[in-house]
């Protein structure tokens, strides 16, 4: 199946252990979606609504250094169904799953529209929502998402158990992922390996991550052919040294939704709004207003 496309949902909260500590937290919440748990952070209370959606094995805290430069507008940044805070049900994982559970979010928070912005995973599930609820979205934000099969981009074909070694158990396996998420590779240390080390151990994920591998598997729920559909406004952010989706990936998004924005951004991996934070943001508050 997808060396890169896997590799590009998991795990890019492994960058963040590496950086600085991040702006004073915004607000914690919860909401009950179909009986779970849902843990989300929650900054501003008018303007229009924002909601910031992480990748696989991932949670809302990789966007601290995005919230804060986003006043004026209602942010909401929820642990997806699975993931960080919130519960993690025994499910057959897919990206429909989060896009069910992201529906009942809005409902439960009584958002009518809102400005989807997603990386890596997190971008997909954002495209499929925006493509299954095209009312209740009013922008589109793909930060080096996934979501194309191998056969729209001609990645390369690997096998199940090459795709489970990158649900990682060991040092060497974070450090493998951090190489790979990360354009800037001093970052990537003995200090940096172990706190990601620290948080995978942490995330109590893992079964979620290996549901979503076999879904992935299955072919289950991609994005080929159907983007043409939207007519949203869309804006394309990637970084142009992303080692798990490379541009290539972004300019066939660019291609296959009608009017959307391709911006590359130099010198960043995966994860531009941790790694590139401040020319990232520069690049999404123009989009939003």
């Amino acid at each position: 199946m997808r060396r890169i496309l896997i590799r590009a949902v998991l795990l890019s909260a492994l960058a963040v252990p590496v950086f600085a500590q991040p702006p004073a937290p915004p607000l914690e919440k919860e909401a009950r979606v179909y009986g779970q748990k849902i843990h989300y952070l929650e900054s501003g209370s008018s303007g229009p609504v924002v909601i910031l959606l992480h990748g696989l094995g991932v949670d809302s805290n990789q966007w601290r250094f995005t919230l804060p430069t986003l006043g004026g507008f209602h942010v909401y940044a929820p642990d997806q169904i699975g993931f960080g805070k919130s519960d993690k049900p025994a499910l057959n994982y897919r990206v429909q799953t989060l896009v069910d559970f992201l529906d009942g979010f809005y409902r439960q928070a009584g958002i009518q529209k809102a400005t989807l912005v997603g990386n890596s995973m997190g971008g997909w599930v954002a495209a499929a929502f925006a493509l299954a609820h095209p009312d209740k979205v009013e922008k589109l934000v793909l930060v080096d998402a996934a979501g194309y099969s191998q056969e729209r981009w001609n990645g390369p074909p690997v096998t199940r158990e090459e795709l489970l070694k990158l649900n990682p158990a060991t040092l060497g396996g974070v450090r493998e992922l951090l190489g790979l998420i990360l354009a800037n590779q001093m970052l990537v240390n003995d200090s940096s390996v172990q706190a990601g080390f620290t948080q995978r151990l942490a995330a109590g994920d893992g079964h979620v991550v290996n549901a979503m591998i076999e879904s992935i598997l299955r072919s289950e729920d991609f994005l080929d052919g159907k983007l043409g559909a939207l007519k949203i406004p869309t804006l394309i952010v990637w970084g142009r040294e992303d080692r798990l989706l490379p541009v290539a990936v972004g300019e066939a998004f660019a291609k296959d939704i009608t009017g959307a924005k391709l911006t590359v951004l130099d010198k960043c991996g995966h994860i531009p709004h941790v790694e590139c934070f401040m020319p990232f943001t520069k690049v999404l508050a123009d989009f939003l207003r």
